[in-house]
């Protein structure tokens, strides 16, 4: 090799090594968490409200022994609102999920000003990944965004993500089903055209298998090609497609493969349960026994 292949060679490295120390950094010892959707699905059917009292509801979770909660944050007010809560069951936060809307430039400066103003109630909590996963133009519409839609939404992405690491938050993008249609182009686009120093991985790996037409190859391929850009993974499990009651490392994903291969690519990441329920799950025990039960069998797959 000579010198000038060797030169051309070093801001590539660079942006490698910037974001190794990223992930390092912000995943590194992270607690176990449970995502706030699984309790409202499971308090939907158990006909009760979730967030009607966070006293009682932090209360519960608590009783899981999980140590830290993913809240979904709509404002900075949602999340102080929680706070006393989160403190009086010594819950930690070490990651937080917050909705965006990125694909036009008026709607991505009001959802950066938002999510800014979350980071700095999150700041103190000890709050070290925000997630967000850009919403579609309308919700079950079909409708996709177009190429400038995805150029504005990618550009913004990263100028978020690089005000948010100057206060020592890593911005982790998130997907479920519909950025993976039309040949993935939204999903590609925006790990494609974003610096992996702003923008970090979530791998939700059942939407992943999901949207790919409920495929391991897409799982385990999605892994070989970003693996070093995932600082969060949410973790669900389904059994003959539909989404399980509690999780297993048996059923549609190969979870023991999975934790095989991201041990083996030196994945550090922020592991996040989203064990939820669908119309079709089976019900055989509460919210609070399911999610010990996930609890138990994710820290033991990942963690033994």
């Amino acid at each position: 090799m000579n010198r000038r292949n060797f030169v051309g060679l070093l801001p590539g490295l660079a942006v490698v090594l910037s974001s190794q120390k990223l992930l390092s950094k912000n995943s590194e010892s992270l607690p176990i968490s449970a995502n706030e959707y699984n309790w409202v699905t499971f308090y939907n059917r158990s006909g009760k409200e979730w967030g009607k009292d966070w006293d009682a509801c932090l209360g519960e979770f608590a009783k899981t022994k999980i140590p830290g909660f993913e809240p979904s944050i709509r404002d900075a007010a949602h999340l102080k609102e929680l706070i006393p809560s989160l403190e009086k069951h010594q819950i930690q936060v070490p990651s937080i999920y917050v909705g965006s809307l990125m694909h036009g430039d008026d709607l991505a400066q009001k959802s950066t000003k938002q999510i800014l103003e979350i980071a700095q109630k999150a700041k103190p909590l000890g709050t070290k990944i925000i997630v967000t996963n850009p919403n579609p133009i309308q919700w079950g519409s079909g409708q996709l965004k177009n190429d400038r839609q995805l150029l504005c939404q990618s550009s913004h992405l990263d100028k978020l993500g690089q005000s948010l690491k100057t206060m020592g938050i890593t911005l982790a993008y998130h997907t479920h089903d519909v950025e993976l249609q039309a040949g993935a182009r939204e999903f590609h686009h925006v790990l494609q055209n974003t610096s992996p120093e702003n923008l970090a991985f979530c791998m939700d790996v059942h939407w992943i298998y999901r949207g790919s037409g409920n495929s391991q190859v897409a799982v385990f391929d999605t892994l070989k090609m970003y693996g070093e850009r995932i600082v969060s993974f949410h973790l669900r499990q389904s059994q003959n497609g539909v989404w399980s009651e509690t999780f297993h490392p048996e059923g549609d994903i190969d979870c023991i493969r999975f934790a095989k291969e991201i041990k083996k690519m030196g994945i550090n990441a922020h592991l996040v349960i989203e064990q939820c329920l669908e119309e079709k799950t089976v019900q055989k025990t509460d919210v609070i026994e399911a999610h010990k039960i996930s609890y138990a069998a994710i820290n033991k797959l990942f963690n033994s």
